[in-house]
């Protein structure tokens, strides 16, 4: 960033501009996480509360990140914090096992179909890992069928197929033998059944179930039946990445959602109430693969070898419980879906009503916001052109995202991602009144400044 605009940043942002500074010395790439670079600047953040955060510079921000979608109950719930907090008096780290781990464990069962038995993990990703090692070691078979735009962590073993193009890498970094082991396709049935027809090294088809990107491009449940099916004829294992979907689209997440049971799923995010955590969950045959037997052969190379110094940690563990008994009421979710199809509503009716070419769309407590870039391709006409493609769905030019984002920021909304975010039982009607108001004029906006394309 030039000399010229950290200077006129550092007039309304003087906090955030001597943040910055300070991360470009330190912090590798300037940021903890790709996503968090902004527009020009990251946010840094001070405190939140329910709906919404502050960052250092006083300003304050209606949150549909929700902590990257960890946060069904919004920012601090007291009751979740309460259970941190007398975890904490006890000990923040044992180095072993303890009786609330067993609860967590029995909750997680008790509200997810597939969880016959559970391993606890850190985060997502180590779910994800995890689960291609257990799928890998059950099955004595090597590959994993992926869809394009689906997203299942940052490690090597799905290191192709979430962004655009689909078959190359996503980072630098990755061997390629590792990614000789992913098959990537689109999400269409007949290639499915192609390539598990063709393929006998295919240990399991791991997806996101809402589709790619945490429902960016959109799977219904019927194409979720027939995957099942598919699956389950070919012996090979279905895999369900519900680190967004677990426990947002149901109790029992996206299994209970749409009666569909994989074999296995791993959670991350609203499974460990917000904090670091996740969990692998799977039938009781599979997951017996990380059971001693007593056979010294057995143990030593067929069994599945997993470590990890904070599984199930205390605080952990509290805030997960606190969150799944609150979850197992299936209130928060009423609340959340109840103002996320207000909210999907009352901007698609604005994109209407501007004649915009694009639309929004999601489930339960999601949304998505799907823009044309101008002049757009396939704008022609008065009738909006509705798709599933992911191609298209995360093909948004990046300066249009950037300037969707940037001027939303501007009035004080933030999203999770992309041009979508999430609500949460700690949102209310005046949040989604006033994001209403900066969303239409946000879109006023950009379609005076011909970013996004019209129908008119």
């Amino acid at each position: 960033m030039g000399d010229a605009k950290i200077e006129a940043l550092r007039k309304t942002r003087p906090r955030s501009v001597e943040l910055y500074s300070r991360a470009m010395e330190s912090l590798a790439g300037g940021v903890g996480h790709d996503l968090r670079r902004g527009h020009p600047l990251p946010l840094y953040m001070s405190h939140a509360a329910r709906s919404r955060k502050w960052d250092e510079d006083g300003r304050e921000y209606i949150d549909y990140g929700m902590g990257n979608a960890a946060l069904l109950l919004g920012h601090a719930p007291p009751d979740v914090c309460r259970a941190m907090g007398d975890a904490l008096e006890l000990g923040f780290h044992f180095g072993n096992d303890h009786p609330m781990q067993l609860e967590w464990a029995e909750l997680i069962r008790k509200l997810v179909p597939c969880a016959e038995r559970v391993r606890f993990v850190n985060s997502g990703s180590e779910g994800s890992m995890l689960a291609l090692r257990v799928a890998r070691a059950y099955t004595g078979k090597t590959r994993v069928l992926r869809f394009e735009g689906h997203f299942s962590g940052w490690h090597d073993g799905v290191g192709k197929g979430a962004m655009i193009p689909f078959d190359q890498p996503v980072s630098a970094g990755i061997p390629p033998a590792v990614l000789d082991t992913i098959e990537v396709i689109p999400a269409e049935l007949d290639r499915v059944a192609e390539v598990l027809e063709k393929d006998r090294d295919i240990a399991a088809v791991m997806l996101e179930p809402s589709g790619a990107s945490w429902g960016t491009g959109p799977l219904s449940v019927e194409f979720n039946e027939k995957l099942r099916d598919l699956t389950r004829a070919a012996g090979v294992l279905l895999i369900y990445d519900e680190v967004i979907t677990g426990f947002r689209y149901a109790p029992g997440g996206y299994q209970e959602y749409s009666g569909i049971t994989p074999d296995m799923s791993f959670h991350g995010k609203i499974v460990a109430g917000g904090m670091p955590g996740g969990v692998v969950a799977g039938r009781a045959d599979i997951m017996e693969v990380f059971d001693y037997t007593g056979d010294a052969h057995r143990d030593r190379y067929e069994r599945v070898h997993h470590l990890g110094t904070f599984n199930a940690n205390p605080v952990s563990t509290a805030a997960g419980i606190a969150t799944l008994k609150r979850v197992a009421t299936g209130l928060p979710h009423e609340r959340a879906n109840r103002l996320a199809e207000r909210l999907r509503q009352g901007m698609d009716d604005i994109l209407r009503e501007e004649g915009v070419a694009g639309y929004v769309y999601g489930d339960v407590s999601i949304f998505h916001v799907y823009l044309e870039a101008f002049p757009g391709s396939g704008a022609s006409g008065r009738e909006r052109l509705v798709t599933r493609d992911v191609n298209v769905l995360k093909g948004i030019p990046a300066p249009v995202v950037a300037a969707f984002q940037k001027m939303l920021l501007a009035r004080g909304i933030d999203l999770v991602s992309y041009t979508g975010g999430v609500t949460s039982s700690a949102h209310t009607d005046e949040d989604i009144a006033l994001t209403l108001d900066a969303f239409d004029d946000v879109i006023r906006s950009l379609v005076r400044e011909r970013m996004i394309a019209t129908l008119k």
